[in-house]
């Protein structure tokens, strides 16, 4: 891909995978302000959310002269029950070979299958997101489904178009913690399954990004920027909040406001001469300000920082 490229997301407009209150923008004017705000590329959001017929999709990117990149896939992955659905389509869910399918032929063979857990579906994790204990976490018995369900569906996805898949940690889901993100990449084919790293969802699960860059550099083939508040996440625990609370608080705050040590993370990615994109996820919901003014604040923030 030759150089960083810097992106946005349907998320920082308000289209999360969880259902909350408050209408998000529709995907024609997210794209307008994606371009408008400076940014070359976005990710597909929730599945419908963008059109799923692949020149209509590819329509309304080059019309902005915007890349895609990446697609998000949720398996309830410790459920060796859910890993068929993941792979092949079950009535009203997208599967990963549906998104795959639509990001080669709209997108072209360098994007990515995003898959994560079924973040937010299990209470226990929910409820403690940012501050889970290992008593919290899987069996090795679970382990070995979770690993075995995400190399099925990584397999599936390359055999079938050809697109790399990387595995996005996630607070509110069974891969949040350093120890967790340790078990998953332990257990799975370096070659056939990547990391996405998060800095928002790394910071409140407690975990450095700068040791998750130097621990899986080389696994390492999408980077989502999101910052953290740490005053908020230290609330969110004296408040017992859970995780939808706390992103609904603003917990993920615009660039540069938080704990996250962005300049240090750019020194690092430049250090390993990582050559993919960078996509800004701020989690803006409805009632929490404008978009696309935190989209351009965000975007001058990584100006400043040269990228």
């Amino acid at each position: 891909m030759g150089t960083i490229r810097i992106a946005n997301a349907p998320c920082s407009w308000g289209v999360l995978e969880f259902d909350l209150p408050g209408a998000a923008a529709g995907y024609e004017q997210v794209l307008d302000e994606i371009a408008e705000t400076g940014y070359v590329g976005t990710e597909l959001g929730d599945w419908g959310f963008m059109p799923t017929e692949p020149d209509a999709l590819r329509d309304a990117l080059e019309a902005r002269h915007l890349a895609l990149m990446g697609g998000f896939c949720p398996v309830a992955l410790s459920r060796p029950d859910a890993h068929a659905a993941g792979v092949a389509h079950a009535p009203g869910v997208a599967s990963a070979l549906q998104i795959a399918r639509l990001l080669r032929d709209a997108a072209g063979p360098e994007a990515l299958l995003v898959l994560a857990d079924d973040n937010g579906t299990v209470p226990l994790r929910t409820r403690n997101a940012g501050r889970v204990t290992s008593e919290m976490g899987l069996t090795d018995d679970q382990w070995r489904a979770f690993a075995r369900g995400a190399e099925r569906i990584a397999q599936a996805v390359r055999e079938t178009t050809g697109l790399r898949t990387v595995f996005h940690h996630h607070c509110a889901g069974y891969v949040e913690t350093p120890a967790e993100i340790e078990a998953l990449m332990a257990l799975t084919d370096p070659g056939l399954l990547g990391l996405c790293l998060d800095t928002g969802h790394a910071t409140y699960g407690g975990t450095d990004p700068l040791a998750l860059l130097q621990r899986y550099g080389e696994r390492i083939w999408h980077v989502h920027w999101k910052d953290c508040d740490p005053v908020l996440a230290q609330q969110a625990v004296y408040q017992g909040w859970d995780y939808i609370q706390s992103v609904r608080q603003g917990l993920f705050c615009e660039l540069g406001r938080g704990a996250v040590d962005f300049p240090a993370v750019r020194d690092a990615l430049l250090a390993m001469d990582y050559q993919g994109w960078i996509v800004v996820e701020q989690d803006v919901l409805p009632s929490m300000g404008l978009p696309k003014a935190s989209a351009r604040r965000n975007r001058e923030y990584i100006r400043e920082l040269g990228l």
